[in-house]
């Protein structure tokens, strides 16, 4: 790439955009205040001298502005906010001095840039966050549901919950009072749309796959026990390239599945994984991660999931089938005082190395 021959920082907002441009020839800083819209700051940017180079925050108003730059032909660096370095003793934040603080960053290449999807993978994602968000309300609605239910001393004890056995029987329970009663109605009702809402958007992911950027790598992963459809949309949504990470090891720090660190001289001290990333794709593989507990094995459901699939891919899934079990086993027999979910993280952590693995077949 090119020495830039002018920087720009852009600090963005829904209504305001602030710009700090460097010269970097002569080091000459200049601020510009500009509106909301997107083609604004892209012929700001497009306007100065070439080559450019500019950088904004990653944040809510997404990544339209870097591909109107790339459009541009204007190299642009969408960095993750969570890695900007900053002073512990800065007490005075405005838009100029986060602006300005871009631009020097970007002149020092101390930003770390995030992945810029494409705007069909950016829509599909929004798609999938969506059946997400979904289903985070639907299971906090069940259990308001549940917990009026056990308020009352009522008890589901015929099977598991949620399913149409307990959906009938949950037509003929009675409250003593009219107000628990009507309660009661209006959580079922709630239950009952978040539902349909639910089914619906999975059936729409489920018919745009085919034509998606992902419907290749869904195939692949689909190969792997405990991941179907909707697992594997949800890693892709989050992962975007798996071709991007050059070693697992990378795709698993990028999931926060890796244990965090505190060394100092020659002590060395290991605590709770990170977290970072995206919370959605590491709860998928870990609840993915459970299915590896019980035995190897490869039934109708998994053999017509693989049909028509490399071999390799099968492969790929057939091993990871056997060294998660073991791993299972190991972790269970030697960490008596380990929790099971704990050992599901560490079997997650080694899932994602084979859905890193599986993904980059040929």
């Amino acid at each position: 790439m090119a020495k830039a021959r002018t920087l720009a920082g852009l600090d963005v907002h829904a209504t305001k955009i602030v710009a700090a441009v460097l010269d970097g020839e002569t080091g000459e800083l200049q601020f510009f205040t500009l509106g909301g819209k997107i083609s604004d700051a892209a012929g700001l940017c497009a306007g100065l001298p070439r080559p450019v180079r500019a950088a904004y925050e990653a944040g809510p108003t997404g990544y339209g502005l870097a591909r109107e730059l790339e459009r541009r032909q204007v190299d642009c660096v969408v960095a993750a906010p969570s890695k900007i370095p900053r002073a512990s003793g800065e007490r005075v934040k405005t838009d100029r001095r986060d602006a300005e603080l871009l631009v020097r960053l970007l002149l020092a290449g101390k930003l770390h840039a995030v992945r810029v999807p494409g705007a069909e993978e950016e829509a599909l994602r929004d798609l999938v966050r969506a059946r997400e968000a979904l289903r985070s309300d639907l299971m906090r609605a069940r259990h308001r549901l549940s917990g009026l239910l056990l308020r009352h001393s009522i008890r589901f004890d015929d099977g598991t919950a949620w399913t149409d056995r307990h959906r009938d029987w949950l037509a003929t329970v009675t409250l003593p009072w009219p107000a628990a009663q009507a309660a009661m109605l209006d959580a079922i009702g709630a239950i009952d749309v978040l539902t349909h809402r639910r089914d619906a958007l999975e059936r729409e992911i489920t018919t745009l796959l085919p034509a998606s950027p992902w419907a290749t790598t869904v195939a692949r992963l689909r190969c792997l026990r405990g991941i179907d459809t909707l697992t594997a949309v949800g890693l892709c949504s989050e992962i975007g390239d798996f071709e991007r990470f050059g070693h697992p090891e990378q795709l698993m720090s990028y999931l926060g599945l890796v244990p965090s660190e505190h060394s100092s001289g020659e002590s060395r001290r290991q605590g709770a994984i990170t977290k970072t990333g995206s919370g959605h794709g590491r709860r998928l593989l870990v609840e993915a991660a459970w299915k590896y507990r019980a035995r190897p094995r490869i039934r109708k459901a998994l053999t017509d999931r693989q049909a028509g699939q490399p071999a390799e891919a099968i492969a790929i899934a057939y091993s990871a089938q056997h060294r998660l079990h073991r791993t299972w086993q190991r972790l269970e027999r030697r960490n008596k005082r380990r929790t099971i979910i704990a050992i599901a993280v560490a079997v997650a952590r080694e899932l994602a190395g084979f859905c890193w693995a599986i993904a980059r077949t040929e």
